[in-house]
């Protein structure tokens, strides 16, 4: 490991083992982060796992809920009555810290209703009712999802940083500090050796 290019003095002694006294306390409390946000992280992705899970098969059934109501209905009353929205949803966006991380907190906060469904019920069955009653059902796992996974791929960014830094601590930073505590007081120790040896000399001429 490359040393730091200092003049070994015993001022920069004293310097060099304050910084290798705080890169010790730093690289501990970013190896706890680290560990701590890997327990955090692990806990969220089970989160997404079954959110998505759940999503997913609510949308299979959805799908084949409408698959059946296009099957019994005529085309254009299934375009009409399908492209045009019944309700509108309001959601509030705030964000969240995890471990130092500020993740994003979808809050839905209510939902304003039109006038029934935007078709009449002489033209389209009840197979198509109900898949829009299970969509609207739906929607708050769906934004939960979206939100989840989001603070999955953020906290994941986070752990590859913080363990970088961690990795730099270890393995670049501390070793480098102490190989250069360990040259400065080498060469303070042959500098006082070698004082000791003029002295004696000195004296022996005296």
């Amino acid at each position: 490991m490359a040393r730091l290019n200092v003049n070994p003095t015993r001022m920069e002694l004293k310097k060099l083992k304050a910084r290798l006294s705080t890169a010790v306390r730093g690289h501990k409390l970013l190896k706890d982060k680290s560990d701590e946000m890997v327990r955090r992280f692990t806990v969220i992705i089970k989160k997404a796992k079954t959110l998505r899970e759940e999503v997913e098969a609510g949308l299979s059934e959805i799908l084949r809920q409408f698959s059946i109501a296009r099957s019994v209905t005529p085309a254009y009353f299934a375009e009409t009555a399908f492209s045009m929205p019944s309700v509108a949803v309001k959601a509030e966006c705030k964000t969240e810290s995890i471990m130092g991380v500020d993740v994003p907190k979808v809050e839905l906060i209510g939902e304003r209703r039109s006038d029934g469904l935007p078709y009449a019920f002489s033209e389209i069955t009840g197979e198509a009712d109900y898949s829009v009653s299970m969509v609207s059902k739906l929607l708050p796992s769906m934004v939960a999802l979206a939100e989840t996974e989001k603070a999955v791929r953020m906290l994941a960014d986070e752990i590859e940083r913080n363990k970088r830094r961690v990795n730099a601590l270890e393995y670049v930073m501390i070793p480098q500090l102490q190989e250069t505590i360990k040259y400065i007081k080498d060469k303070l120790d042959e500098n006082e050796r070698a004082a000791v040896v003029r002295l004696m000399k000195v004296k022996s001429k005296v």
